[in-house]
């Protein structure tokens, strides 16, 4: 009986090659790699997988699912898995779908993050400092701060919802990823900006929703984008806090001012719709003009007084008062009172006009002139007293000044300010008043009359008799009769004689005769001279009697002199 041997079990030379080949193509497959296997049953929640070795693995069919749904397999399928050993303990292949599917995503990731491509992803669980997101197998990390643009209170809405991201950082050594969901909305963002920007032009009147209110302005929802409504372009007058005119929820209609295609930022106006008060403002408050008003706002510098909605002026504080100087503004005025002001100044390129207040009253240096014209006597207390003078308090609340020279005919000013003490009552003539300058010059001395007039009844060359006041080492100080005139007569005028220039032979209270060599009424000095008098008597003696050319001594020229003298005397007492 012949032997049939079947071919399987004696396989030719190039068959069994064949199937060497096979054999050793499958023991090389590594541990840690993807690879490919056929599913050849179901066992209840396993399945049963076939990659080429010598004994199949079992991977749970929950791993096959995607999205929490279950797996949708049957025997014959084809699926890659992740090769963990190549035979366990029992002798089978250890697999993992899931490990697979997470290899697999990396590669995928990887490439995206290259490219700066967004991903899919779901957040499934809250963690310290953020979120975690599952990436199709990849577990990433979502910081709290990328969530939103703005700050999210309630992330509930957000979770298990597939959403795109943006990677920002991947490391696979460590198995990092973290990714940002605020930066694919501020790109989305950006370009509805743009778009929306792109709509808009400047001047343009837009309807818009009041949507966050600050204190320098609003913010307006243009309908995807903002625009910042500042308080200065909300109306023509002075608005201290938006919400004087503004509330959250609020439509208005509002300007485009102003488009930065750089930044995107869209400045709006609402005054812009309504007419201009300051057009044609230098014709409407010209300069000198008197005009009511309300004060608005007070500072240390002025007040601020609103004349018509919109038109505001300024009252500086050195136009406030004629007499209060170095007051501050508010012990003056008070917010919302009415108040009288003139126009002083009109400037309509910088929107500003200048008010006084004190040139609606009369001012108080011209009526005090009028009521007390120059020359007339006034009386007050002494309100301070400085190097240079006293001042004084007169009528309507204004001061005049005595200056140290108007203190004293006779006495030096700093001498005779030692007289006066802070608060004392005096009396003084008026000498001038310039309201321009608010000045009023006053005189003690004058009250008096000046002692230099009497020097008209004099003349150069008259003998004077004088009382001597002083005697000093270089002369004496005299007064001239009949006077309030007082003069020093130097030693070298003492006498024509040397012996006799001596001050000290005269005493206080001496009657001298001199003659009188200098007036100045301008230096408001009078010279007299002994020695001149001397030596005018000589001359006219000399003329008289003859000379000594004639043959007469000067002995004998005085003598006659002194004889005619004599008989004259003589002849008039009988």
């Amino acid at each position: 009986m012949t032997t049939v041997v079947s071919k399987e079990l004696n396989p030719s030379h190039d068959e069994f090659a064949a199937m060497l080949a096979e054999s050793l193509a499958k023991d090389d497959l590594a541990e840690g790699e993807v690879v490919t296997g056929k599913v050849l049953a179901i066992e209840k929640d396993l399945a049963v997988i076939d990659v080429g070795l010598k004994m199949e693995g079992r991977v749970p069919l929950k791993e096959f699912g995607i999205g929490g749904k279950p797996a949708d397999l049957k025997p014959g399928d084809e699926v890659e898995v992740y090769l963990e050993r190549i035979e366990n303990a029992l002798g089978e292949a250890v697999l993992s779908r899931e490990k697979a599917r997470r290899e697999e995503s990396w590669n995928r990731l990887e490439k995206q993050f290259e490219k700066g491509e967004k991903v899919q992803g779901v957040i499934f669980n809250k963690v310290k400092g953020g979120f975690t997101v599952d990436l199709d197998g990849a577990v990433a990390f979502l910081p709290g701060s990328q969530v939103d643009i703005r700050p999210v209170r309630d992330i509930g809405p957000l979770m298990h919802q597939p959403q795109p991201f943006q990677i920002l950082k991947m490391d696979r050594r460590r198995g990092n990823i973290v990714v940002s969901r605020r930066s694919v909305l501020e790109e989305t963002r950006a370009e509805q900006r743009a778009d929306i920007v792109a709509r808009l032009e400047e001047g343009q009147v837009i309807d818009g929703l009041v949507k966050n209110i600050t204190d320098y302005g609003a913010f307006i929802d243009l309908g995807g984008i903002d625009g910042l409504l500042h308080v200065t372009d909300m109306a023509w007058r002075r608005v201290n806090h938006p919400s004087e005119i503004l509330n959250v929820g609020d439509t208005v209609k509002v300007q485009i001012i102003r488009i930065n295609p750089e930044t995107q930022r869209i400045s709006l106006g609402m005054k812009q719709l309504q007419s201009d008060p300051w057009e044609g403002i230098e014709a409407k408050y010209p300069v000198g003009m008197k005009v009511a008003g309300s004060v608005t706002n007070i500072a240390d510098y002025g007040a601020f007084v609103e004349l018509e909605p919109g038109v505001e002026g300024l009252i500086h504080v050195s136009e406030m008062s004629w007499t209060k100087k170095n007051i501050h503004p508010g012990k003056i005025v008070s917010t919302s009172q009415q108040v009288e002001v003139q126009v002083l100044e009109v400037d309509p390129q910088k929107r500003r006009i200048s008010l006084g207040l004190k040139q609606t009253q009369d001012n108080p240096w011209d009526a005090f002139l009028a009521a007390h014209p120059k020359g007339s006597e006034v009386e007050g207390p002494i309100r301070n007293i400085t190097e240079f003078g006293l001042f004084i308090g007169l009528d309507g609340g204004v001061d005049g000044m005595v200056h140290l020279s108007d203190l004293d005919w006779n006495r030096a000013g700093d001498e005779a300010i030692k007289d006066y003490k802070k608060g004392d009552t005096v009396k003084a003539v008026v000498l001038d008043v310039d309201s321009t300058k608010e000045r009023i010059s006053l005189g003690i001395k004058q009250l008096g009359g000046d002692p230099i007039d009497a020097i008209g009844k004099f003349k150069k060359g008259d003998t004077v008799t004088c009382t001597v006041v002083q005697v000093q080492d270089n002369g004496i100080e005299v007064k001239l009769a009949d006077s309030e005139i007082t003069t020093f007569v130097k030693r070298s005028d003492l006498s024509r004689e040397r012996s006799e220039q001596r001050p000290e032979r005269f005493n206080v209270g001496d009657k001298v005769d001199a003659a009188i060599t200098t007036i100045d009424k301008a230096a408001r000095r009078v010279g007299v001279s002994i020695k001149a008098l001397e030596i005018a008597e000589e001359k006219s003696a000399v003329a008289q009697y003859g000379s000594s050319d004639s043959g007469a001594s000067l002995g004998d020229i005085f003598k006659a002199a002194i004889k005619k003298r004599e008989d004259s005397e003589e002849s008039d007492e009988g």
